[in-house]
């Protein structure tokens, strides 16, 4: 498994003590796939989420949907296959 990082987040932060850690990572997850940081699933690993659930959650935060050209050439083929 990856390094355990241990942050200290101030008192003022308004989130249930229980929701802390999930919340920071993923808005963490977020900003660092926004950057090119994370790729796409090391993204939605660190946030805890299926696929789904990852596009859903980048979706509400304006940041859209990801799709290479690398997802468009598979669903060319895929479609060139199914005709």
């Amino acid at each position: 498994m990856g390094k355990k990082i241990v942050v200290e987040l101030p008192e003022m932060l308004k989130l249930p003590e229980d929701e802390v850690e999930e919340r920071v990572k993923v808005e963490l997850a977020i900003r660092l796939y926004e950057r090119g940081i994370l790729s796409f699933g090391q993204a939605r690993r660190l946030a805890g989420l299926n696929k789904w659930e990852f596009i859903e959650l980048l979706v509400r935060e304006g940041s859209g949907i990801p799709y290479d050209e690398e997802e468009l050439e598979s669903d060319l083929e895929v479609l060139g296959e199914l005709s």
